[in-house]
């Protein structure tokens, strides 16, 4: 799993129907010390680290299920908890909404050739935006062990290894 991924992902075609499959998954979940625990629907598997060893930076796998001639198309989409990704999310979304406002506000009183000191937030506001990917990145390290234990989980259970994007 590359370090520069976002939010990583896999697309897996298993030769099972797709009820046995998400029954295969969450029969595997029944073990004595479980290594993750699953929100599941039909259709949709999202499994989470045990909440006595969740932290901030914890993952989850979030799996979808689509029946094609061939068999299943499972798609998987590790990221964190959704507080954690909304944190991000507003955050990007304010900085960028505020260096907007800031570049078009000094370049519209510099171009009236008046004092335009307010460009200067501009790359302030660039830098809160690389901090803010700094700090994603950094916590994904923190979360990458746990990251793997799930990865490890859905690939003993369908029996094969699964490439991430």
């Amino acid at each position: 799993m590359s370090s520069f991924r976002i939010r990583p992902r896999f697309k897996h075609l298993v030769n099972e129907k797709q009820d046995a499959l998400e029954q295969r998954i969450l029969s595997a979940m029944k073990i004595e010390c479980p290594p993750c625990v699953p929100n599941a629907t039909k259709g949709y598997i999202n499994l989470r680290i045990p909440v006595d060893e969740q932290h901030f930076w914890s993952p989850q796998l979030t799996m979808t299920f689509e029946t094609t001639d061939e068999g299943t198309v499972v798609r998987g989409l590790y990221g964190p908890n959704p507080t954690v990704w909304a944190i991000f999310f507003f955050g990007y979304v304010a900085v960028g909404i505020l260096g907007s406002i800031a570049a078009m506000w000094g370049f519209a009183r510099w171009n009236l050739g008046m004092s335009a000191e307010i460009l200067w937030a501009v790359p302030v506001f660039a830098a809160i935006a690389l901090g803010l990917y700094i700090a994603s990145q950094f916590g994904q390290k923190l979360g990458a062990e746990q990251m793997f234990r799930l990865h490890h989980f859905y690939e003993d259970v369908v029996h094969d290894k699964i490439s991430v994007d």
